[in-house]
């Protein structure tokens, strides 16, 4: 089975003539809604793209001042999140996995109860719980609320990737490693997590990207992301559509930059699972210590 079937079955011809035609259509309906927003945008009353508009944006205080902390402190918060999440996330995984009833269900009550919640809802309860609990303020408490509600859904979600990806694994993996001896533990850590992780590394790849996105949301505990900045900016100069069009732009090189990042990572692990290619047996540099006649078989 090849790796890009680990999840599904190859779609055979036809399917892949109906994909076709399913993506043309969908290109067509987007270029024609780009193409409505962009007349609407370039409304005489009100045009969106004249230079005035635009103008700010070569301003490098606008840079200094505005974009790029924000920028700084999304990636910091991005960057701690999806440490913490998939640290966690593995451990509830892997417990949800246990042979322990107790342990369990803990885990489980745990990534279902916050994978029903929204995120923003964690994200406000963890701001007022480190002001009024914790007794942190100002831009610190702004970055732990988004931090952990981030941290708290994302975990949930990675937990249960770790859980599907098990699964979907043969049940012989399991029952090779018993068989050599292998405690569970080790059979789970040493043979069924590895091939796991690496079956579901574009759902895992994807979820952080969603850590990225969503940390947007920290604008409403005044954390200082970047659509803040951007929301700021435009406040003082008077060009909100180009400055969230600026702004969805460096969302899109971040997360195409991931993206990119990821599938170099998923095609070094699978060339490392498969081991490389196989030796050349006429290859002399392959011959053990004393030559061709080595190999050949000892006359008695």
């Amino acid at each position: 089975m090849s790796a890009q079937a680990v999840l599904f079955d190859v779609p055979g011809p036809r399917a892949r003539r109906t994909y076709r035609v399913i993506g043309v259509v969908a290109v067509l309906v987007l270029l024609g809604l780009l193409a409505l927003v962009v007349r609407g945008l370039a409304n005489p009353a009100d045009n969106q793209f004249t230079a005035e508009k635009w103008r700010p944006f070569l301003d490098p205080v606008t840079w200094t001042a505005y974009l790029l902390p924000g920028l700084l402190n999304t990636l910091k918060a991005a960057a701690i999140a999806v440490v913490l999440s998939i640290a966690v996330g593995f451990v509830l995984g892997v417990g949800r996995l246990s042979q322990s009833r107790v342990l369990r269900l803990l885990c489980g009550v745990y990534v279902e109860l916050f994978r029903s919640v929204p995120v923003l809802v964690m994200m406000i309860f963890s701001y007022f719980f480190a002001v009024f609990v914790v007794g942190v303020t100002g831009d610190a408490a702004s970055l732990f609320g988004v931090v952990a509600g981030l941290t708290l859904y994302n975990s949930a979600v990675i937990a249960e990737l770790i859980r599907s990806g098990v699964f979907s694994l043969p049940k012989g993996q399991r029952e090779a490693g018993l068989a050599v001896g292998l405690t569970p533990f080790q059979t789970m850590t040493a043979i069924l997590l590895p091939q796991a992780v690496t079956a579901m590394l574009p759902s895992l790849l994807s979820q952080l990207v969603v850590i990225l996105k969503d940390t947007a949301l920290g604008y409403i505990i005044n954390f200082s992301e970047l659509i803040r900045g951007g929301q700021n900016f435009s406040t003082n100069v008077g060009n909100l559509i180009p400055t969230f069009i600026v702004l969805a732009a460096i969302f899109i090189l971040i997360n195409y930059s991931l993206t990119f990042v990821a599938r170099l990572v998923e095609r070094r692990l699978q060339r490392s699972a498969k081991g490389g290619p196989p030796a050349n047996p006429d290859d002399p540099t392959l011959l053990p210590a004393g030559g061709a006649g080595a190999l050949a078989p000892s006359q008695g």
